[in-house]
């Protein structure tokens, strides 16, 4: 995709999800994090079910460590991963009270020293609540903007840098929940919705198929 066909791609995803945000449920840093860690390999819908129960009682990092890993398991088991993603969280969460005053840590080196927090989990963080520019790079940002064009890059982490150089600064985090809604609603891992995708002149996934 040359760089005009790329503007123009990201101006029609800009108006198409203009209102585009966040499909996980939560009311601070902390809960924002916790849903991320959970969300890895599960729908952000299954997320949503266990966090309101969890969160009921155990939204902070105080009443997080009140819990055992086993006991933490069965409140997210439906998640998938659970014993990991369990020691991940309660590993996290004591960092965050020993290490940080309880509170998550804005800065991004920060975030990634956390048990459990990649560079996507970092950058969602960094983005949605600490409102910096950042681009995570989930399943649907990685095979969206692959198929567009917008990267053509094996891993995540080249995504990411590739996506940098093409969306506006200004753009990134808005970038990241377009490329999702549009992989959601549109642009679908086994069977995406070429015939109504309004950048199928723009596709270089649609014009491979077709050669």
């Amino acid at each position: 995709m040359n760089a005009k066909d790329a503007q123009q791609s990201l101006r029609i995803l800009s108006e198409l999800y203009k209102d585009a945000r966040p499909a996980l449920h939560y009311a601070t840093a902390y809960e924002l994090l916790i849903a991320v860690i959970l969300s890895a390999q599960c729908t952000d819908e299954r997320v949503n079910k266990v966090t309101a129960e969890l969160f009921k009682e155990h939204n902070t990092p105080e009443t997080m460590l009140l819990l055992s890993q086993e006991q933490l398991e069965k409140y997210i088991f439906s998640c998938g991963l659970y014993k990991s993603k369990a020691a991940h969280i309660l590993s996290a969460t004591k960092d965050i009270v020993e290490r940080f005053g309880g509170q998550v840590p804005e800065s991004f080196a920060d975030l990634k020293s956390l048990a459990g927090v990649g560079q996507k989990t970092a950058n969602v963080v960094s983005a949605v609540w600490f409102d910096k520019d950042a681009i995570a790079v989930d399943t649907h940002v990685f095979r969206v903007s692959n198929r567009l064009g917008l990267a053509d890059a094996n891993t995540p982490l080249k995504t990411e840098e590739q996506l940098k150089k093409v969306i506006p600064q200004k753009d990134w985090s808005k970038a990241h929940h377009w490329l999702i809604y549009h992989g959601r609603r549109v642009c679908h891992s086994q069977k995406p919705d070429c015939g109504n995708c309004a950048l199928r002149e723009y596709c270089d996934y649609l014009s491979l198929i077709h050669i």
